[in-house]
């Protein structure tokens, strides 16, 4: 068995959660030591295709034309398109009949986690789904020595205050608006947003937004993974404030760096997240307020250890086995 992770269009997905799952892919086949190929000339049995471009459409075609077996990655949800860019909620009807039209051509379709699939299985799709973690690379995502003062140092930040930081495209999915009334209300602590999105698709709304902020916000636009962790465990609390995901891999980044974490309640983290348990949840900016407060000045007690268990069952070395037992599947079917 070999398989082809297509990666065609991964220079235009790769500072995206799709990249990372592709980056995650390609160790995770590596680790469980899965014959696989990146490209696309030579031999291959199944195509792992991940992109819903129509270069990956046509690619899946070729494949099924040729006999190859096509498994379709779903990682974006007509949900998760709404409230992102320009016409993202007027486009969101026409983008779901598309996701349908692509993940149709899988003869199986994965997707990150149990809620997605629930998504999935209200569209007019005809292939069987499973899931599979993006899983989280351990070894990499991990805390260490002088992450603080490099942290700080590296973007201007008051060390007599503590921080709070976000990642994410800046949009109102995300929550940027909701991270920037906090930083209004909340000028004893630096707030930093790591990520960016082209001003061409942004919301005229968020341009506003973000013209005019506090001096102690930051948005330093997007950076390194090597960067990222160490944000992750340099400051004091990562912030997740989505209201959809499919599964959200900086959260997992951010558990396995052992940050204080508060995330916003909502459906997709409701069976492995518990407040006050494994991590802190919050629904309005009233929660969210109350939260970092007690958070940062100790009034709630850590939870990254608890935290960090719910990332170390998602490893990466897991979703190379779950891989691997898909790809047998699909040969099956």
């Amino acid at each position: 068995m070999k398989v082809l992770l297509y990666t065609k269009d991964y220079d235009t997905v790769k500072e995206s959660g799709v990249g990372k799952a592709i980056d995650h892919q390609i160790k995770a086949l590596s680790l469980v030591d899965c014959n696989f190929t990146l490209n696309e000339k030579e031999d291959f049995d199944i195509v792992h295709i991940n992109t819903v471009f129509p270069k990956s459409v046509s690619f899946a075609e070729k494949a099924k034309r040729k006999g190859k077996k096509v498994i379709y990655h779903a990682h974006s949800t007509k949900e998760d398109f709404k409230n992102s860019f320009t016409f993202s909620n007027q486009i969101a009807p026409a983008f779901k009949k598309w996701l349908e039209y692509c993940y149709n051509k899988g003869d199986l379709i994965l997707t990150p986690t149990d809620y997605s699939k629930e998504i999935l299985e209200s569209y007019d799709l005809k292939r069987p789904i499973e899931v599979v973690s993006n899983g989280i690379d351990l070894d990499f995502w991990q805390d260490r020595d002088f992450d603080r003062d490099n942290f700080y140092d590296k973007y201007g930040l008051d060390k007599s205050k503590k921080s709070i930081i976000s990642v994410g495209l800046p949009i109102k999915r995300k929550g940027i608006d909701d991270f920037v009334y906090l930083a209004k209300k909340m000028p004893e602590y630096e707030f930093v947003w790591f990520g960016k999105l082209n001003h061409a698709v942004m919301p005229a709304e968020i341009k506003k937004l973000i013209e005019k902020v506090p001096s102690n916000l930051h948005f330093p636009g997007y950076i390194s993974s090597t960067d990222l962790r160490e944000a992750y465990s340099g400051s004091d609390l990562y912030v997740f404030l989505t209201h959809e995901e499919t599964e959200g891999i900086v959260l997992l980044e951010a558990l396995a760096c052992k940050a204080d974490i508060l995330i916003r309640d909502i459906e997709i983290f409701e069976n492995d997240y518990v407040d006050g348990k494994n991590i802190y949840k919050g629904s309005s900016i009233d929660d969210f307020e109350t939260k970092i407060k007690g958070i940062l000045e100790g009034q709630l007690p850590s939870l990254k250890e608890e935290g960090y268990k719910k990332a170390a069952e998602k490893s990466i070395e897991n979703t190379g086995k779950r891989l691997v037992e898909c790809y047998e599947k699909v040969l099956n079917l």
